[in-house]
């Protein structure tokens, strides 16, 4: 979100906070005159001849952050996920989110002073050092920075007043000709904070150059700790809503009862019917055919199913396919190849009701993603590529419209297109947008205020609106439950046990309920949760919880309100498993993968689709006779 520009901390009021507060900020500020005034952000620097100057050099524009994609290396016999591990914030005392580079950055030197809260969890912990990211004109080197440590902003209690030597990395030229670099300091005296909410102070910055330096704005996208996003310095003009920044130090643990979800798990758990039988009724080959589906599968009236591939087809970027029962078995169609330029289709194929296919690819022309529809070639010959027909319904451009489009996508009754971008917009973090007959409409920029969601993850029907799921952003930083009825509103915030985690997958009843999955990881636990929102409270009651390390859930219900779901290394082998969920309630572990010697895949990424008979579809991302993953069925 684009902050408001503040008016500059001067040299004096600086002074008469520090007699009044305590606060040891002993301004040395260097003298200004009309001719070298220090502008307050960096983006008014760039537009003064005498600092624009400096900047006039090539610069490459710094991309906003991207959710990164399932990477994964090849081995004997499978094609093995590379483990995604948590962020290296774990051990922190706070972080409050990644270098932004693109909105703005505020002076902390000159006698200028930045301030943001931070949040120590409960039991506290030590502070031995900050990393932040600053802006400096090129060739300048940020030497020292004087870092106060307050009960209030600029004010208070002063618990820590340092001169912190600084080391400089990762530099990047961002689209004002600054170089965007991430600072690292350690602390000469570790402090040792109680648990509370505290003002982190920057000013008095040496630079070899004697040049302004700036410190890097950020919402708070991407933080894990608890009270992130945190709040800037507030004045007359406005708020800036945070900085980037890191508190090294401690750990982010919170008390033991508030590792667990909000409420205990419902659900008992009971045996699979007897009857019940798995079987693979495809292999990928990793060839012609692609591999590797890491989305869900979509099914017709006759039974036939759709799905994608992550990879693999004759030109590389995966392929969209078509699964026919027949007394003989399934018989595979290849529908349609998609290049490896377009990045790969990244969402759950929806079937209109005129039997074409709609979709999204993560990448395409621009590089931003798309929205396409797949249908039968009629008249024109297949190729030796595809069977059906790509039509291109919009290209993103990863301006206000957003990026990287994906997850699940939805229809109203008129046929207009609903769905989310992870990235870009005009606040930096997705929208929720809606496509009809005469274009794109952006329905929501995220974050659009304080506590709002960002990195949204799709959205799916309810039974009056819309709902969707956003992976980061929310009150505690790791995802929001949000709907468009009666207008945008988030319903509610994960956390604050999600440190790590997040939601992943959300799925509608017929009565209203809404299931999520979401995934947690803190000092003592990790897992994940099946929960039920219900109006008008929406508050999550937890159905069941896997406490296995570093395990995603994925959730989808059928006309009953049975709930079916996968976890990606759940289950007895921690390879995966599906699982059943029949009110009110009752937990049946369907099938656990068990990979090689056996062959039945193992790791599905996405969630399961159940027919009118009562069986159950899905995907694995690896495993199988070829190792390139499988589609699976059970029957009741």
């Amino acid at each position: 979100m684009q902050s408001q520009a503040r008016p500059l901390v001067s040299p004096l009021r600086i002074i008469v906070l520090a007699a009044v507060s305590a606060l040891l900020i002993a301004s040395a500020a260097l003298p200004m005159t009309a001719q070298n005034s220090v502008p307050p952000t960096a983006r008014q620097a760039a537009t003064i001849p005498q600092f624009a100057a400096k900047l006039a050099h090539g610069t490459s524009r710094i991309s906003h952050p991207v959710q990164p994609r399932a990477s994964y290396k090849k081995s004997a016999n499978t094609l093995a996920p590379t483990k995604r591990g948590w962020l290296p914030q774990d051990n922190n005392l706070y972080d409050n989110g990644p270098i932004n580079g693109t909105t703005d950055a505020w002076t902390i030197n000159f006698g200028f002073v930045t301030s943001d809260t931070f949040t120590v969890p409960q039991g506290g912990g030590p502070a031995n050092g900050l990393t932040f990211g600053a802006w400096l004109f090129p060739g300048d080197l940020l030497q020292t920075v004087e870092v106060q440590i307050t009960s209030a902003e600029f004010g208070g209690t002063t618990y820590s007043d340092q001169v912190v030597t600084f080391t400089q990395s990762g530099c990047s030229a961002s689209q004002y000709g600054f170089n965007v670099c991430t600072e690292t300091g350690n602390f000469a005296t570790s402090v040792n904070l109680a648990a509370g909410t505290y003002w982190v102070n920057l000013d008095n910055a040496v630079v070899n150059t004697g040049d302004p330096v700036y410190w890097d704005e950020n919402s708070g996208a991407g933080c894990d700790s608890p009270g992130c996003p945190s709040q800037a310095s507030e004045n007359s003009v406005g708020t800036i809503p945070s900085e980037a920044f890191t508190v090294l130090g401690g750990t982010i643990c919170i008390a033991p009862e508030e590792e667990k979800p909000a409420t205990a798990a419902k659900a008992v758990t009971v045996p699979p019917s007897p009857t019940q039988s798995y079987r693979v009724i495809y292999n990928f080959t990793g060839g012609g055919d692609g591999g590797a589906p890491s989305t869900g599968l979509v099914i017709d009236a006759a039974g036939n199913l759709y799905g994608t591939t992550g990879g693999g087809g004759p030109l590389g970027g995966g392929t969209a396919f078509k699964l026919s029962p027949s007394a003989s078995g399934w018989r595979f169609d290849r529908l349609y190849s998609f290049p490896g330029a377009n990045g790969g289709p990244d969402s759950t194929l929806v079937l209109r009701a005129d039997g074409t296919l709609l979709g999204t690819t993560y990448g395409g022309q621009q590089g931003d993603g798309t929205l396409y529809d797949l249908s039968p070639l009629g008249h024109i010959s297949p190729t030796v590529f595809s069977n059906w027909m790509e039509t291109l319904l919009y290209s993103f451009t990863g301006g206000s419209d957003g990026a990287h489009p994906g997850k699940s996508l939805v229809l109203d009754s008129s046929g207009n297109i609903f769905g989310t971008t992870n990235t870009g917009g005009v606040n930096a973090y997705g929208t929720l947008y809606e496509l009809t007959n005469s274009g794109l409409q952006v329905l929501h920029a995220f974050p659009a205020f304080h506590s709002d969601g960002i990195t949204p993850i799709g959205v799916v029907n309810g039974s009056d609106g819309l709902y969707g799921l956003t992976s980061h952003g929310g009150g505690y930083g790791t995802g929001t439950l949000y709907t468009t009825e009666g207008g945008y509103q988030v319903l509610h915030s994960f956390g604050p046990y999600q440190l790590n985690g997040g939601p992943t997958s959300l799925a509608a009843d017929q009565a209203g309920n809404l299931y999520g999955a979401d995934s947690f990881r803190n000092c003592f636990l990790a897992g994940a949760n099946v929960s039920q929102f219900s109006p008008p409270g929406w508050d999550p009651v937890t159905l069941i919880s896997f406490t296995t390390d570093e395990l995603s859930s994925w959730v989808s219900t059928d006309a009953l309100g049975n709930v079916y779901g996968t976890t990606d290394f759940g289950g007895q082998n921690l390879l995966g498993n599906v699982f059943k969920l029949t009110c009110c309630w009752n937990y049946s572990d369907l099938h656990d993968f068990s990979g090689y010697p056996t062959n039945d895949g193992f790791q599905p990424v996405a969630s399961p689709v159940v027919d009118a008979q009562g069986n159950i579809y899905g995907t694995t991302l690896n495993g199988g006779t070829y190792g390139f993953g499988v589609v699976w069925e059970i029957s009741p």
